[in-house]
């Protein structure tokens, strides 16, 4: 279960930033568009095809550990879920094409066109399932297509928590950006971002409430309703504070790194401590809980010593893999790049 935790927030944090770069580029100005390009080409060309190793561990911790909620949710969610993973592989095609195509043509509006929306639509779809398996309204005995695979993710809390999600990748890319900037101009820029992304977020938590309240959601009595809750959304205001007034003195990009990645650390304890350990409510009152509907105690019993020694390996191969490139030289990326760019002008 803290593996599973773990995955979830890393790649919200990671691969959430990754989606996020798609998201800036969707909203910047034509002109500046191959500024940005270059940005968070330098930022995640060599390791957003990794950052997906989060989503696979969880998938493979719900597969193999605990296959009821599993079959649940991939059956019951399956349009939000082939959405979500048809977005990942559009998203990593467009996200090659357009840096290695070796024809120049209008096919390069095509491929960022699909890099921008697949990465708007990926998170998006994201949220909905998550906002899906605690609205209840999950109907594992409905009897109409609609009610079965529609109304369990289509409903208003689902919508808001999804475009929540889309604002807090914009933000941890806008966060994360404003340390791969080579001059003042597109630090300025991306400052800029990461205080309108972060407003968005706010707006549309806001959001959130308001629909929970509308379904009858008790989503403030999970924030608010234990010390925990309490605790961590205070710590995640006061991270909000402090982030601001970073971002208006110009403050350090690790530090403005670290806050962005412990306030929505603490967003995430926030919303699943409550209702633990049941990850999913259905309708009708159910729920599946992570202690009870899980695998046999051998498959439980493996699984965890998998997930242990692949750790060993694992871990130490990827923080290498973000050193090596956090220290490739500058002059190596800019070439990189140059050619990428005379190949395709536009």
């Amino acid at each position: 279960m803290i593996f599973l935790w773990a995955s979830l927030l890393l790649y919200l944090l990671m691969g959430g930033a990754d989606f996020g770069a798609g998201i800036l580029e969707l909203f910047t100005k034509k002109e500046n568009r191959p500024r940005t390009r270059y940005t968070l080409y330098k930022a995640i060309g060599p390791i957003w095809e990794a950052n997906h190793m989060w989503l696979i561990i969880a998938i493979v911790i719900l597969f193999v550990g605990f296959p009821e909620i599993y079959t649940t949710m991939s059956v019951s969610l399956h349009i939000p879920l082939t959405i979500m993973l048809l977005g990942i592989i559009a998203r990593g095609t467009a996200f090659a094409f357009r840096h290695h195509d070796p024809v120049v043509d209008d096919m390069q509006k095509l491929y960022n066109g699909v890099f921008v929306i697949s990465s708007v639509l990926t998170p998006f779809s994201l949220g909905v399932i998550a906002g899906s398996a605690v609205s209840s309204t999950i109907d594992t005995e409905a009897k109409t297509f609609a009610d079965a695979y529609i109304f369990s993710w289509l409903n208003a809390f689902s919508v808001a928590v999804g475009l929540f999600t889309v604002t807090i990748c914009g933000y941890l890319a806008a966060v994360y950006l404003i340390g791969e900037t080579d001059n003042a101009t597109d630090r300025k820029r991306f400052i800029a971002k990461a205080k309108t992304t972060s407003i968005a977020a706010f707006i549309c938590g806001t959001f959130v409430f308001i629909t929970a309240t509308l379904q009858g959601i008790p989503l403030a009595n999970w924030i608010f309703g234990s010390l925990v809750g309490v605790l961590a959304i205070s710590l995640a205001s006061l991270s909000f504070l402090v982030q601001w007034y970073y971002l208006y003195k110009n403050g350090t990009h690790n530090l403005l790194r670290l806050l962005a990645g412990f306030q929505v650390s603490m967003i995430l304890l926030t919303i699943t401590y409550r209702h633990f350990p049941n990850i999913v409510l259905l309708k009708n009152g159910k729920t599946l809980s992570l202690l009870e509907h899980h695998g046999h105690e051998k498959t439980i019993e493996s699984l965890g010593w998998a997930l242990i020694i692949g750790s060993i390996f694992i871990l130490p191969a990827l923080f290498y893999l973000l050193y090596s490139f956090r220290h490739k030289p500058k002059i190596i990326i800019q070439q990189e790049v140059n050619k990428s760019s005379n190949k395709h002008p536009q």
